[in-house]
This record gives C-alpha cells, structure tokens and sequence, in this order.
C-alpha cells in the first residue's frame, strides 16, 4: 500500500526554524501530483498550511504561515519539503503531507481532493 512518510518534526522554542520532509515509501511517484501540507491542533480541524503544483513552480499559503513557510518540492527523489522558520505557539500541532488525487493539478486547499495521507509529524513550538 503506497504510504507517505513525514520526518523532521519534534520540539523548538519561539523563533526556530524546523524543516519537514516526505517521502513516498513502496516506490510511487507523486510527481504528477500536487502536494499538501496540513496541520492539525487538539481539539481543532485539520486545516490547510501550504500546496505546491505537480511541478514546483507554483505554491499557495495560509495566511497565518505566509511569509515564515516555504514549501519545495524534488521530484527527483519523490520528496516534498516545508521549511518553517521564526515559528510561533500557535504552529504547534501535528503536521501531515497529502497527495492530490488528480493529476497535473495546481492543488487544493481541502483536505477532501487529497488521496494519500501520511501519519503525520508531531511539532511543537515552546514560548
């Protein structure tokens, strides 16, 4: 069964920068798709963070990350990045990348158009 992989999460103080990957376990190729990250805090939604097209050159934010996110992509090793720099209390929560089901799609901010899921990568941020 294809699996998405995050790594990269853990514990960082207010103003710290961690960088979160994914990978694609069981050899597929997302290179056709576009990918997401998500979050999601206890007792919350799970909400949109960032999505880049199948072929990198476009990316869309949420407004509360704009500006401290980046998301990146490398189809060459089937990994999707989310560098997250001067991060806040409130970016704590559990971060997931996703795969939009369509192919050759710009992406989506909804959790319903994505198809793979990954288990997720715990951050949190200390004041």
């Amino acid at each position: 069964q294809v699996q998405l992989v995050e790594s990269g999460g853990g514990l960082v103080q207010a103003g710290g920068s961690l960088r979160l990957s994914c990978a694609a376990s069981s050899g597929r190729t997302f290179s056709e798709n576009a990918m997401g990250w998500f979050r999601q805090a206890p007792g919350k939604e799970r909400e949109f963070v960032a999505v880049i097209n199948w072929s990198g050159r476009d990316a869309l934010y949420a407004d509360s990350v704009k500006g401290r996110f980046t998301i990146s992509r490398d189809n060459a090793v089937n990994t999707v990045y989310l560098q997250m720099n001067s991060l806040k209390p409130e970016d704590t929560a559990v971060y997931y990348c996703a795969a939009d089901a369509r192919l050759y799609y710009r992406g989506s901010l909804y959790p319903r158009d994505y198809e793979f899921w990954g288990q997720g990568t715990q951050v949190t941020v200390s004041s």
